[in-house]
C-alpha cells in the first residue's frame, strides 16, 4: 500500500500523519529537534512507517507545513541581513505606512526593522515608473555598499530599487556585483524577483523578509533532504505556502517569504476541505510558541 505523508513542524512538537490508499490514517507525534529539524522529521517518519509495516519506498509524496520561518521572524532569529537601495530610500523600512494596530495610541512602539540602519546602504541609480533609466547605475556606489556590508559580516543581502518592477536591470547588475564581492555563500534577493509590484514599502519589506529567512531555510531544507535520504525516502517533498498552495523545496529555498504562514495556512485548507465534506461543526486551530491562529 502507498502512503501520503503530511508533516507539520513547530517550535515544540513535530506532527506526522500517514494516509494510506485505503483511507487509513496513522498519526505520530514527537518533540521537535531545534538543533537539526530534519533529523526529527526523518526519525518520526521512519517510526511511523515501521508502525504500519511499510518501507521508505511506500511513501509517494510528502507535504510539509512549517512555522520555522514564522518563528524566525517573531523571535528575531533570522540571518544578519543588509539592504541595498536607491539613494533617498534608506529609511522606507522605518517610515512604513500609516496603518498601526492602535490608531490613536500615544504609547504604541514600532517594532524594530529587520535590518538596522547601519546595514541599509544607498546607491546612485534611478529607474522611472515605465522602466526608463533616468540615472545609470553607478557601480562604484554598489561596491562601497558591499565593502561596508562585508565588514559587518552579513549572511544575506536584499536589493530593492525604485521602480525595479518595471525594469530590473539595475538590480540584476547589483546582484552580480554583490556575488562577486561577498562570495557564493551570501544569500541574495532582488525585489524584482520576489515581488515585482508597485509600492515601495511592501516590495522592500518583502524583499528584506526573504533575505532575512534565506540562510535559515536553506540550512533547514538541506538538513531535511539529507536526513530523508539517510532513511531511503525519495518521495518528492512539497512545501505548504502561505496562500494554501504548495511549492517545491528548491522554490521554497529561494523564496522563503512565500511560506511565512505555511503552518496556519494548512489549518485553513483543512477547514475548507471539512466544509466540502459537509461537517456540521468543525474547529480548526493552530497554536505554537510564537503565534496562535484559529478558524
Amino acid at each position: 500500500m502507498k502512503y501520503h505523508a503530511g508533516i507539520d513542524i513547530g517550535g515544540t512538537f513535530t506532527d506526522l500523519v500517514l494516509m494510506g490508499d485505503d483511507g487509513s490514517v496513522h498519526a505520530q507525534k514527537l518533540l521537535t529537534t531545534p538543533d537539526d529539524f530534519g533529523r526529527g522529521i526523518a526519525d518520526g517518519l521512519a517510526a511511523a512507517l515501521e508502525n504500519v509495516g511499510a518501507g521508505p519506498g511506500d511513501v509517494e509524496v510528502i507535504v510539509h507545513g512549517t512555522t520555522v520561518a514564522t518563528n524566525a521572524i517573531l523571535e528575531a532569529k533570522g540571518a544578519a541581513t543588509g539592504l541595498i537601495t536607491t539613494e533617498g530610500f534608506r529609511d522606507v523600512l522605518e517610515l512604513r505606512r500609516l496603518r498601526i494596530p492602535e490608531m490613536y495610541s500615544l504609547n504604541w512602539t514600532k517594532p524594530p526593522p529587520l535590518v538596522p540602519r547601519r546595514l541599509r546602504r544607498e546607491v546612485r541609480e534611478k529607474v522611472g515608473p515605465r522602466g526608463e533609466i533616468r540615472l545609470a547605475l553607478e557601480e562604484s556606489t554598489v561596491v562601497a555598499a558591499c565593502e561596508r556590508l562585508a565588514a559587518e559580516n552579513v549572511a544575506a543581502v536584499a536589493i530593492a530599487y525604485l521602480h525595479a518592477y518595471a525594469n530590473p536591470v539595475h538590480e540584476q547588475r547589483s546582484a552580480e556585483i554583490v556575488r562577486e564581492l561577498l562570495g557564493p555563500d551570501v544569500f541574495i534577493t532582488c525585489s524584482s524577483d520576489i515581488l515585482p509590484e508597485i509600492r515601495e514599502y511592501e516590495r522592500t519589506s518583502t524583499t528584506v523578509i526573504n533575505a532575512y529567512l534565506g540562510p535559515i531555510l536553506t540550512g533547514y531544507f538541506d538538513s531535511l533532504q539529507h536526513h530523508l535520504k539517510q532513511i531511503d525516502v525519495t518521495a518528492p517533498v512539497q512545501i505548504m505556502k502561505s496562500d494554501g498552495g504548495v511549492m517545491s523545496v528548491a522554490a521554497a529555498t529561494q523564496k522563503p517569504a512565500y511560506i511565512v504562514e505555511s503552518g496556519p495556512a494548512a489549518g485553513v485548507i483543512g477547514a475548507t476541505i471539512g466544509s466540502l465534506l459537509m461537517f456540521k461543526t468543525l474547529d480548526v486551530s493552530q497554536m505554537g510558541n510564537g503565534a496562535i491562529a484559529g478558524l
